[in-house]
């Protein structure tokens, strides 16, 4: 069956079961490896993507469901020559260690800088408590979401 979707600003259509998780049409079938497969079960946090805004995670959502929605990705938010402010405050944070948990963390900060420019640490803590970050750099993420948001005001 065809799925229409609209993906980091492009239109695209996919011949799937509609209850295909996202994660796996996005990654097989529109080639983007920006979210990753962690758990499989929602609670990792590493196939996050933003849909219409909103953070959710994809290995649990039937592509069906973003039908009529816009879907971003970790690619939709900036590139290598010019990168997000949160993808860029990542890198001169060095808030990576394996990188695994980094799409989530960097797609759930730009959400929360879109709902609240001027988080204070604990907003940016509760913001991204759901995720596993098995390097334990959170340190460094906070710093990171820190020093995205002040570069937006």
């Amino acid at each position: 069956m065809a799925i229409d979707l609209k993906v980091n600003g492009n239109n695209s259509s996919v011949d799937v079961d509609p209850s295909t998780p996202l994660l796996y049409v996005l990654r097989n079938d529109l080639s983007l490896s920006g979210p990753r497969f962690g758990c499989g079960l929602g609670q990792c946090g590493a196939c996050t993507v933003l849909m219409n805004g909103t953070p959710i995670r994809s290995c649990v959502t039937p592509a069906s469901a973003a039908v009529g929605n816009e879907i971003t990705t970790l690619e939709g938010l900036g590139t290598a020559a010019q990168p997000h402010p949160v993808q860029a405050a990542f890198i001169a944070e060095q808030a990576a260690q394996c990188g695994y948990c980094s799409n989530g963390m960097i797609m759930s900060a730009t959400a929360l800088l879109d709902r609240n420019p001027d988080p204070s640490d604990q907003e940016i803590r509760e913001a991204l408590d759901a995720y596993l970050c098995r390097c334990g750099t959170h340190t460094r993420i906070i710093k990171a979401v820190r020093r995205a948001a002040e570069s937006n005001s």
